[in-house]
C-alpha cells in the first residue's frame, strides 16, 4: 500500500461552458497550462498522483506526469456517464491507496501544502473537506474505508452525495485557490490575473 493518499485529479470533461477557443485545460497560464500548472502543484506536493484524462489531453498530461499516472478515458464515454466515470477510473487506478484527493484540473491556484494539509488530516477520518473563509473547495478527502461506495458512482454530481450521507471534516485553509476554477473565458482572464499580481491571492 502507498503511504500517502493518492490526488486523483480530473481531466476528462467536455468543458462546455468554456467560451474560448480549445479546450479550457490547454489554454496558457503562468508558464505553463491550466492542466500543466494543476499537475505541477500537485506534483509539488509529494503525494502520489493519478491523472484521469482524454485522448486529447494526453500529451499536455505528459509534459508534467509520467505516462503510467495517466488513465485515458474514451471521450464520449465520459460525456455519457459523467464526472463519477473519472473518480471511479483514477480510484481504481490506485486502489492500493490509503485514500483518495479528489480534485478538478480546473482549479490551477491550489497550493501544493494545501494537498499536503488536506491529506494529513485524512487518517481517521471517512472524509475531509477543504475550507476557506466558510466556503467548501477542493481537494476533497476520502479514506480507504470509502472505496466501495467511491466505486458505484454514478452521474454527473461526483462524490457530492457521499458528503452528505457520511459525516465529513472541515479544514479551514488560508488558500482561496480552492475556490477558483476555470469555466469561462471570464474565469481564465480572472485567475490569470490573480496569478500575475502579488497578494491576489492569500
Amino acid at each position: 500500500m502507498n503511504p500517502s493518499p493518492a490526488v486523483v485529479v480530473l481531466a476528462a470533461g467536455r468543458g462546455s461552458r468554456f467560451d474560448g477557443p480549445g479546450h479550457k485545460l490547454a489554454q496558457a497560464f503562468g508558464e505553463s497550462s491550466v492542466l500543466g500548472t494543476t499537475l505541477s502543484a500537485v506534483l509539488a506536493s509529494g503525494l502520489p498522483m493519478v491523472v484521469v484524462t482524454v485522448e486529447a489531453l494526453v500529451a499536455e498530461a505528459a509534459r508534467i506526469v509520467a505516462r503510467r499516472d495517466i488513465v485515458v478515458l474514451p471521450a464520449a464515454e465520459v460525456q455519457r456517464a459523467g464526472m463519477a466515470r473519472s473518480i471511479v477510473a483514477g480510484v481504481s487506478a490506485r486502489s492500493d491507496a490509503p485514500g483518495w484527493l479528489i480534485h478538478p484540473a480546473d482549479m490551477p491556484l491550489v497550493r501544493p501544502e494545501t494537498f499536503r494539509a488536506v491529506a494529513a488530516a485524512l487518517p481517521g477520518q471517512a472524509s475531509v473537506v477543504a475550507h476557506f473563509g466558510g466556503r467548501r473547495g477542493h481537494p476533497v478527502g476520502f479514506s480507504a474505508e470509502m472505496f466501495s461506495e467511491l466505486l458505484e458512482l454514478t452521474g454527473d454530481e461526483g462524490a457530492r452525495r457521499l458528503l452528505l450521507r457520511y459525516p465529513s471534516r472541515v479544514l479551514e485553509l488560508d488558500d482561496r485557490g480552492i475556490l477558483i476554477d476555470i469555466d469561462t473565458q471570464a474565469d481564465l482572464q480572472d485567475a490569470r490575473g490573480r496569478l500575475a499580481v502579488p497578494g491576489a491571492l492569500p
